[in-house]
């Protein structure tokens, strides 16, 4: 089993940036491809990011490349989601999701369909005000 607890969430202006974090504990975190997804009022929940266990390749969709960045300690069984230049349609509950099944340590493949990923945290909500 892992848990995974976000954090770091708020409300900021648009232009701004914010870091959440989803730290984990259990089983071999440092193991696991994580993603971000989020999940913005009456629409269903998207994948925002993703990064395999190794932290050697990280994967964006389109409307978040080159504003966001996501990272891995995992000594510190952490995985970060840094959000720049953000925008109101940013705004959403952020949520991050671990995908535990062997990978190769030279993988350069990160899952987008939250069906791939066995553990979820509960969410951080991120406002951007326009």
């Amino acid at each position: 089993q892992v848990q995974l607890v976000e954090s770091g969430g708020g409300l900021v202006q648009a232009g701004g940036s914010l870091r959440v974090s989803c730290a984990a504990s259990g089983r071999t975190f440092d193991r696991c491809a994580v993603a971000w997804f989020r999940q913005a009022p009456g629409k269903e929940r998207e994948y925002v990011a993703g990064i395999t266990w190794s932290g050697l390749y990280q994967d964006y969709t389109a409307s978040v490349k080159g504003r966001f960045t996501i990272s891995r300690e995992n000594v510190k069984n952490t995985v970060y989601l840094q959000m720049d230049s953000l925008k109101p349609e940013d705004t959403a509950v952020y949520y991050c999701a671990a995908d535990c099944k062997p990978q190769p340590y030279l993988s350069y493949y990160v899952a987008r369909g939250a069906r791939d990923y066995d553990y979820w945290g509960q969410g951080t909500q991120v406002t951007v005000s326009s």
